[in-house]
């Protein structure tokens, strides 16, 4: 049956309409642990992912407001805050850090300067602590409340470590780079449902730190804390958007120059319990991306993998912006500056520079309208 997520956001329910049944395949066996070039992005899955069943909860169609095909003016203009120059800017500057491998100098550096610029921007940040092998590490949050439901929230992530010994530019300062533009936006928006900006520690030593989200804020969400405050902690996910490497579509083999067929790929898992709302997810933002892209644009694909949204398929609607299809394409090689020494920001052109900016575009004018934003 079909969860909440589907009659808060109209729009989905539209994308649903007006394409085939979306009635999960049968059950893939890839996972997060079957990618055969051995990447220790997936994880191991965690027990207690199973044991979530349907969302008891109900929303009345009157939560969920107007719906306007054709994108409102409020996202619209959203989306024309954004810039090729800062996309291209935020990359550069997470890069010139280093690799920022879990627990490193550089990424202690790049850490505190995104702390900095989340801070300007307005914004409290919060720290979600978690182990590393005996370690402490953090996840890095920031959220702008509803007025309406600041019950609920749409996750936006990314990883900020990396590796490979570069810049990680691509892997994965690009999709933080999405992260801090798509904050910076929404700082000048007031929002009807919460909207939870995170950039995630130990994605590339299995994800750790989203399974360490996932393990101690899933029985959470929704909680009024103080009782009486109208304070909620933790919204109940709604829909979690992961962005993981977005800059370099060059087809498969990869050519020198992008592929005159270049695409933002949105996968969702569909051997996971939420499976049908993650594919309302990905068929919005692939409508969203015709709405606010411009230059390219979106395909849906229903095998999301070795990315943080991966810890979240069995408790809410989750996705992962790509610039290829994870498991038969960047893990056949579409990316050869993939975890490589290669991955710094002299390696992509404006093109591909280009490619990242209308992911978050797609990314910005789609949250924008599923939470009801309008310009401060």
């Amino acid at each position: 049956m079909w969860r909440p997520l589907l009659l808060l956001f109209p729009a989905l329910l539209l994308g649903c309409a007006s394409r085939a049944t979306l009635t999960p395949g049968d059950d893939d066996t890839t996972g997060a642990d079957d990618d055969a070039s051995a990447d220790d992005d997936a994880g191991d899955d965690d027990a207690g992912d199973d044991d979530v069943g349907d969302d008891d909860s109900t929303v009345s169609d009157d939560d969920a407001g107007d719906d306007d095909t054709t994108g409102s003016a409020d996202a619209a203009a959203l989306v024309a805050t954004l810039t090729l120059a800062g996309f291209t800017g935020a990359v550069e500057t997470l890069a010139s850090f280093g690799d920022r491998t879990q627990g490193s100098e550089s990424y202690a550096a790049a850490e505190a300067w995104v702390v900095a610029e989340f801070e300007a921007m307005g914004y409290t940040v919060e720290r979600h602590g978690f182990l590393y092998y005996g370690s402490p590490r953090d996840n890095l949050i920031v959220t702008r409340v509803g007025t309406v439901h600041p019950d609920r929230m749409v996750i936006v992530s990314a990883h900020l470590d990396g590796r490979g010994g570069g810049g990680a530019a691509d892997d994965d300062g690009s999709g933080s780079a999405l992260v801090l533009e798509a904050a910076r936006a929404f700082a000048q928006a007031t929002v009807e449902t919460s909207v939870r900006f995170v950039l995630w520690n130990c994605e590339e030593t299995g994800l750790n730190g989203a399974y360490a989200y996932v393990e101690d804020r899933a029985d959470l969400q929704g909680l009024e804390d103080p009782e009486g405050s109208g304070l909620y902690p933790e919204p109940t996910w709604v829909a979690m958007i992961q962005s993981d490497m977005i800059l370099f579509d060059h087809g498969l083999p990869p050519g020198a120059e992008q592929a005159p067929d270049a695409d933002v790929d949105v996968e969702y898992q569909a051997s996971a319990s939420f499976a049908a709302e993650g594919q309302a997810l990905a068929e919005a933002l692939v409508d969203g991306c015709a709405t606010h892209c411009g230059d390219y644009p979106a395909e849906v694909g229903p095998e999301m993998s070795n990315t943080d949204s991966y810890a979240f398929r069995n408790h809410t609607a989750a996705v992962s912006v790509r610039e290829n299809r994870r498991l038969d394409e960047i893990g056949a090689g579409a990316n050869p500056h993939w975890h490589q020494p290669t991955d710094v920001p002299a390696t992509y052109s404006e093109d591909d520079f280009r490619l990242g900016l209308n992911a978050t575009r797609m990314v910005v004018g789609t949250v924008a309208e599923m939470v009801g934003a309008t310009l401060d």
